[in-house]
């Protein structure tokens, strides 16, 4: 089965699950790209639910192809910061990147980004994991029946991605200003992650920029709550945690944290600037995602759609735009 072949089995298999989605479908290109990209917006709606082998498995060997085309970077391998030999800096695309964890700014329902095609981190670790991945945290989430809190730490397996590990954790969403219990509540993310990684003998952990996208934490103190905590708890604790990797993907974290590091390696051309991914959060009928091309060529009547986009604490009002 070559890919196209693969993306218009799972295309099938997904629509026949949610059938409410065909028209929308229909509209869709038919050429690979724009079928990708619809196979992406159906796996992002897709709510949690058992799931075929033959699906799995042709899934599986699509999302690993795609993961070794876009080359897979070894943390391991990446040249510390000169101030730290435990800490790196590495600007680009956190699914690429092999080290034993991962982490993913979760919302309270843990669940993944349902909005089609988002550009959040939580949208693009999803995508590139598969759909196992909502199924794990769904099951997590139902053992402890409730919202997960800001500030704790949940681990899974990562499936399709280089990293063997995901941590999730829900980071402080950050109203007209950031206040003491905001503060709290992130060190609190960085300080979890990194003691649930050592309760299971993890060596490496990558850090995402945690609450700085649609949770509105001003980077600049993002980062010096990030690189204290994470340096606080390497110093005073006996840990296997013998690297930790910030991971950036705006050059404007990557200038915070190059200040706040001190002289480092990211910055002498390694590996480390280059590509770069996104990933945004569901349930029920919504638009399925675009793109520019995708605004070209989907017909009038697929414009807009408003959706609730829901977040702890409070309902944010997306516009979905093709």
């Amino acid at each position: 089965m070559d890919r196209r072949e693969q993306v218009q089995s799972l295309n099938q298999a997904l629509l026949a699950e949610m059938p409410q989605y065909r028209e929308q479908a229909e509209a869709f290109p038919a050429d690979e790209i724009s079928q990708r990209r619809l196979l992406r917006s159906l796996m992002n709606v897709r709510p949690p639910m058992p799931l075929a082998p033959k699906f799995l498995e042709v899934q599986d060997a699509l999302l690993s192809a795609e993961r070794e085309e876009k080359g897979v970077v070894n943390g391991d391998a990446l040249p510390p910061t000169a101030g730290d030999p435990r800490l790196v800096l590495w600007q680009g695309d956190i699914t690429r990147l092999r080290a034993d964890a991962i982490v993913d700014a979760d919302n309270s329902a843990l669940l993944g980004c349902f909005a089609p095609c988002h550009g959040c981190i939580d949208n693009a670790i999803h995508s590139a994991a598969g759909l196992q991945l909502r199924d794990a945290c769904a099951e997590i989430m139902r053992a402890q029946g409730r919202p997960e809190p800001a500030g704790r730490a949940k681990l899974t397996r990562a499936y399709n991605l280089p990293a063997r590990y995901v941590l999730h954790t829900v980071g402080p969403i950050v109203g007209r200003w950031v206040t003491w219990k905001d503060r709290r509540e992130l060190a609190a993310c960085y300080r979890s992650c990194l003691a649930l990684a050592a309760e299971h003998d993890l060596r490496s952990v990558v850090f995402c920029c945690i609450s700085t996208g649609e949770f509105h934490f001003p980077n600049q103190e993002a980062a010096e709550i990030a690189v204290r905590t994470v340096r606080e708890f390497l110093e005073q604790q006996t840990t296997s945690v013998e690297r930790v990797i910030f991971n950036v993907f705006k050059d404007l974290d990557a200038a915070i944290y190059r200040r706040l590091l001190g002289p480092d390696c990211a910055a002498e051309g390694g590996p480390g600037l280059c590509g770069r991914s996104g990933g945004r959060g569901g349930g029920g009928s919504v638009r399925l995602c675009g793109d520019d091309l995708l605004r070209r060529t989907v017909p009038a009547v697929f414009q807009r759609l408003s959706v609730q986009v829901r977040h702890p604490g409070h309902v944010l009002r997306r516009i979905l735009s093709l």
